[in-house]
């Protein structure tokens, strides 16, 4: 409305607030002052080592990872437009597609991902629950009866790796079949599961982009076996070091990929979820908005530090993917584990 006869003209501050334009939800994402950086020691093995958080879209990463703008981004608008100031970062060079366990993602939900990032830059995508998990389970994760695409390859293929392969590219780093805790009768006869685990994985895709690989990774500490190990050996898939609260200690996950790599040296897959004794919803409350390092652990930070030296000096690529809820932030446990691999090189 025009203001009367002897106003002034109303100025852009005095507009109601409503009427203010505010950020597109696919307005770009500032990127922090101070970039993650990569410590100049792991300059020479930048194209073998893949760093990244499971996930981008933290509002509390806000001055760390994002810029601060007067109002903090909202977790919707990170997720669809944060990507690109997340792989802006020299420190992070990879990333973890974590929803794709609960359902499905199609091959144009995969390109679009692929081309918010640069050259180099890698993902770590999971598969669908539906494929590896032997149950059914309700909305509050109780099994309810037993799951009949549990370790089928043709729906493994069709609903996952196709579509990532189609969709990601070159961009592709790792095909990760995470298998929930299984039920009491199967983990009553490993052998027999490890035999289905190995007929699921001969029927994977070998024609994968350059650089890219299978990995598994565990809940059930019991099935960490030779008997396992051999399978995979023996199907060319790696084994992915889960820093859980269901599994052993990084060390002795660490002697189970000595047994894969007998015949000499191997890629290295790990993802650090959980601080050791705390379970997820624990961790999620006690570490948001996930800003800080609550619960340095560097009994865990070493031996996998070590571990990646000793991969990158033996010519062979790294990727580690790090939760919130490792240590309460997951980009600054990268930024500490990088210079730690640094030190032990």
């Amino acid at each position: 409305m025009a203001p009367r006869a002897g106003e002034p003209l109303p100025l852009f501050d005095d507009l109601p607030v409503a009427a203010r334009p505010g950020p597109r939800p696919d307005a770009p994402v500032g990127v922090a002052a101070t970039p993650l950086a990569l410590p100049a020691r792991l300059e020479p093995y930048r194209a073998l080592l893949r760093l990244g958080t499971s996930s981008w879209s933290f509002p509390g990463w806000q001055g760390l990872v994002w810029d601060a703008p007067p109002s903090p981004y909202a977790e919707g608008r990170l997720s669809r437009a944060g990507l690109p100031a997340y792989a802006s970062h020299p420190l992070l060079s990879a990333v973890g597609i974590d929803r794709g366990f609960y359902a499905p993602i199609g091959v144009d939900e995969y390109a679009r991902y692929a081309a918010q990032v640069p050259a180099g830059f890698r993902f770590l995508v999971k598969a669908p629950g539906r494929v590896t998990d032997a149950l059914r389970r309700d909305e509050h994760g109780r099994g309810r009866e037993p799951n009949p695409q549990f370790l089928d390859p043709s729906a493994a293929i069709e609903q996952f790796v196709a579509p990532a392969i189609e969709g990601l590219g070159a961009t592709l780093g790792t095909l990760l079949f995470q298998f929930s805790p299984l039920p009491a009768p199967m983990l009553a006869d490993p052998p027999a599961w490890v035999a289905a685990l190995r007929r699921f994985l001969e029927a994977m895709p070998r024609a994968l982009p350059a650089g890219a690989g299978i990995a598994i990774e565990l809940r059930d500490a019991s099935l960490l076996t030779p008997r396992l190990v051999d399978a995979l050996r023996q199907t060319g898939v790696a084994y992915c070091i889960g820093l859980h609260d269901r599994m052993p200690p990084v060390e002795r996950q660490l002697r189970a990929l000595g047994r894969l790599h007998a015949d000499g040296p191997g890629p290295l897959v790990a993802r650090w979820t959980l601080h050791a004794g705390i379970g997820y919803e624990a961790a999620r409350h006690r570490y948001a908005p996930f800003d800080a390092l609550l619960d340095p652990d560097p009994a865990s930070r070493l031996p996998l530090a070590a571990a990646c030296a000793a991969t990158l000096i033996a010519g062979q690529p790294v990727t580690v993917i790090a939760n919130n809820k490792a240590e309460g932030s997951a980009p600054r446990t990268l930024a500490l584990l990088a210079e730690a691999i640094a030190a032990a090189l």
